[in-house]
């Protein structure tokens, strides 16, 4: 059985970190965070790196879509100076070296498969070959998530041992139908928009994650209905609840 943490690190601290770099995963350690969030996508020659939008222009120094940039150009952006001036030189992770980075702090991970257009299916397979490569056998096993149920149809099939969470946005009610046709321990919803009735989701034997929490009181509120995990850019904030 899935054993969520009341609060799961969002890009690690976002917050007060530059968003899915080593840096921002060491802060959410810091502020108490257990777990960690992150997004995994694809660089053009397949290395897994740790970015969530489909371009390189928001969150590092280069411009782009990241599907059409290697490896090595990526590895020498820096992915800091956006944040603010303290954080210039900080570099876009690999997921190899993120799983190192967690087993040395002692945190679990909730990997979002966060495929560029069309890659569901090699994104998927890509990340499940380093989890399984590099990933401490004799620790809990991350999370694997996906807003692309492509890339959920993939987990499910290729690594059935490793467990999964549904990521929905604006359609909650669809966990009834596509939970557990993926297989999923938990359903991750967003907290603008809830199914109706959560306890479904619980009698159904699942857990709920809810993102994006910041506010201390929403945190607490959804925590006594029923929710198991809050995914939060603030984790202290919300271990304070």
């Amino acid at each position: 059985m899935l054993r969520l943490p009341k609060v799961i690190g969002h890009r690690g601290a976002a917050a007060s970190a530059p968003e899915n770099t080593l840096e921002s995963f060491e802060r959410a350690a810091l502020l108490g965070a257990r777990w960690v969030e992150f997004d995994a996508k694809l660089s053009r020659d397949g290395v897994v790196i740790i970015m969530h939008d489909d371009t390189l222009d928001r969150t590092t120094s280069g411009r782009g879509p990241v599907a059409k940039a290697d490896w090595s150009q990526i590895s020498r952006l820096d992915a800091g100076a956006w944040f603010g001036p303290n954080w210039r030189g900080v570099k876009v992770p690999r997921l190899d070296e993120t799983i190192a980075l967690l087993a040395r702090l002692g945190l679990n991970a909730n990997i979002e498969i966060k495929p560029c257009p069309g890659r569901e299916v090699e994104t998927a397979a890509a990340v499940i070959e380093v989890v399984r490569e590099h990933w401490p056998k004799d620790r809990e096993p991350p999370l694997l998530s996906s807003f692309a149920l492509e890339s959920m149809v993939v987990a499910r099939d290729l690594a059935p041992e490793l467990p999964r969470g549904l990521l929905i946005w604006d359609t909650p009610e669809i966990w009834r139908s596509e939970a557990g046709r993926l297989g999923c321990l938990s359903v991750h919803f967003s907290g603008r928009s809830l199914p109706r009735d959560l306890k479904a989701v619980k009698q159904a034997g699942l857990g709920i994650a809810v993102y994006t929490v910041n506010d201390r009181r929403k945190a607490r509120r959804l925590l006594d209905a029923g929710v198991d995990s809050i995914i939060s850019d603030s984790p202290d904030t919300v271990l304070a609840a």
